[in-house]
């Protein structure tokens, strides 16, 4: 079986997992785009833009010259956007494996834990390359989720066993749905097999604690994929309940999946 685990059709899981993602990677995501020299008057593509925070962040960066499209399979939470105040702000739905895409057309496109969700990903790439203008720059960031054991720095025994018995499975079964084991920790070699220059990556991981943004965009996701791991048999019904309570509490802290972030330019 395969598709997106998380659906957006869900909306209050969905509100506090975008919440919950904006407050921890936002400025992270700023500074990867920094890096390749946005400015006025670029065109930028924004797939998955989620909640549009990174896509308004854009439109004020790109200013009334440029051009920011803003595209998600479902765009409910982009069409609150105020678009009005911002012109250059253009909110679409797309489908990044089946829409068409312009040649040769942005100066900047980026997604955020998008690819790693399609089964088709390493096909989507080349597309996106494809949609670059000579000296364009594609970054893409992606978790890992089965690149670290989420449960290292837990300290009580009992406690780490049991959120390996979750957080294992759901990883396993985002990978499952999604583009390939292992796909992120991948992408820096993509990119240099699909043409791309001044290619580089960097890795990011947290400590996490119950309550904490991180902790609650965690609690989104179990509370959403949690049912159908146990009913799949994937875990047990007694281990997701224990885990959403250790994520509401301070005392407990763990892992963040692996994000990795990586850019590359079309040559000019």
């Amino acid at each position: 079986m395969t598709g997106y685990v998380f659906s957006n059709a869900a909306e209050d899981p969905t509100a506090r997992r975008f919440a919950g993602l904006e407050t921890l990677y936002d400025a992270r995501t700023q500074r990867q785009l920094e890096a390749t020299g946005i400015g006025a008057g670029w065109r930028c593509l924004e797939i998955g833009a989620g909640g549009g925070s990174i896509a308004t962040w854009l439109a004020d960066r790109v200013g009334s010259e440029g051009e920011v499209l803003a595209t998600d399979l479902d765009p409910r939470f982009l069409e609150r956007l105020n678009t009005t105040a911002r012109p250059q702000l253009t909110v679409r739905r797309h489908d990044v494996v089946t829409d068409a895409l312009p040649d040769a057309a942005f100066d900047l496109i980026h997604a955020r834990l998008v690819l790693l969700h399609l089964p088709t990903a390493a096909a989507v790439l080349p597309r996106l390359v494809a949609a670059l203008r000579p000296g364009g720059w594609l970054v893409i960031e992606d978790f890992d989720p089965t690149f670290v054991d989420r449960a290292f720095p837990v300290t009580d025994p009992a406690i780490a066993a049991t959120m390996r018995r979750v957080f294992g499975p759901l990883g396993a079964l985002i990978e499952a749905r999604g583009a390939s084991p292992g796909w992120a920790r991948g992408l820096h070699a993509r990119f240099t097999a699909a043409g791309l220059t001044d290619v580089a990556a960097d890795c990011h991981l947290e400590i996490r604690a119950g309550g904490s943004p991180g902790a609650r965009v965690d609690a989104a996701n179990i509370e959403q994929a949690g049912p159908g791991l146990v009913e799949a048999g994937k875990a047990e019904a007694s281990d997701v309940e224990h885990v959403l309570a250790h994520l509401r509490d301070p005392q407990v802290t763990y892992a963040s999946p692996m994000m990795f972030s990586v850019q590359g330019r079309r040559a000019a």
